[in-house]
């Protein structure tokens, strides 16, 4: 059936997104994609270059069928693609360095884009470096929060004083000081 592999690549694309890495890319099922996209083409280029005007209506009918789900396969395939894109555009911002096993999770074409995204991206941060521009753009509602430690990360310094962050302690302190460690997931807020 047409476009069931679209929304196989779809699917896959809606459940990607809770993960914190990049799945595999599925090089296969775009591929099958594509070349059913070209056959839906193919198709309706015979459809309308026959000449029977007694089957006019069914002939538009036809078309109109090829052509929506050509276009519903285009679709799907930007929507996959462009779900790829925003998750390497986020590790890009946040910093992380992939390592060897995900940048194989990626294209070639994706390994491309992400490598020059990240070079951009900090050439950008470069002349802020006391401020952090990937931080969010919503301003804070609470000054001071509640924090857990998820994972040990020693001390560290701030205005009010010097924090011994280990594993399950907690503590309220300024959102400012401890935004990069959420981030990078050292501290949970509560």
């Amino acid at each position: 059936m047409f476009g069931d592999t679209a929304n196989k690549l779809i699917l896959d694309a809606k459940r990607s997104r809770a993960l914190d890495g990049v799945p595999m890319y599925q090089e296969h099922d775009v591929r099958d994609i594509i070349r059913e996209t070209r056959d839906l083409q193919k198709e309706s280029d015979i459809i309308a270059s026959q000449d029977t005007n007694a089957q006019d209506r069914v002939k538009q009918c036809q078309l109109f069928v090829t052509h929506l789900s050509m276009r519903r396969n285009k679709r799907c395939l930007l929507g996959y693609q462009r779900s790829r894109v925003e998750k390497l555009m986020e590790v890009a911002w946040n910093g992380q360095e992939m390592d060897p096993q995900q940048m194989e999770n990626l294209s070639h074409h994706e390994q491309e884009y992400f490598k020059k995204y990240s070079n951009l991206v900090a050439l950008y941060k470069s002349p802020f470096q006391d401020v952090d521009v990937s931080g969010s753009l919503e301003p804070p509602k609470e000054v001071f929060i509640d924090v857990r430690v998820l994972k040990d990360a020693g001390e560290i310094l701030t205005e009010y004083g010097v924090f011994n962050l280990t594993k399950d302690s907690q503590f309220f302190v300024r959102q400012a000081d401890v935004e990069k460690l959420i981030q990078q997931g050292y501290l949970e807020k509560l």
